[in-house]
């Protein structure tokens, strides 16, 4: 069974693909959530990590194609801000997955009810 989830008119199917992309990674979560609470320069962000400045460029173009960051040049750096829209947009996609699974829920609990016994009986033991 496939269940659509209407991820509204702010995102199309490869940005879905590729938010959940950016995400998958501890590292790329963990540079979001430096830059969403302070911008920070590349360099600056390298520096933070064990793994070469080549490494967390890649990261970090990962994480601007999926729009969760934007560059900006200033002199000879490149400054990185998160983009708290898409981190919003992104929060409601996944509340609409939860959405999914509490209706699901609801509907299980509706079943179990009607196959449960009525009104005082006792159930069927063997």
């Amino acid at each position: 069974m496939v269940v659509q989830i209407d991820a509204g008119p702010e995102l199309s199917t490869d940005e879905v693909d590729r938010l959940f992309h950016a995400l998958a990674d501890a590292t790329r979560r963990d540079i979001l959530t430096r830059v969403l609470a302070r911008e920070q320069s590349v360099t600056a962000l390298a520096e933070q990590y064990e793994m070469s400045f080549a490494a967390v460029q890649k990261h970090v173009a990962v994480l601007e194609r999926a729009a969760l960051v934007m560059k900006e040049r200033r002199g000879r750096q490149q400054i990185v801000h998160g983009d708290v829209t898409t981190v919003q947009r992104s929060a409601r996609l996944l509340d609409a997955y939860a959405d999914v699974w509490n209706q699901r829920a609801l509907r299980i609990g509706a079943i179990l009810a009607e196959d449960g016994p009525e009104h005082g009986d006792t159930p069927n033991t063997p």
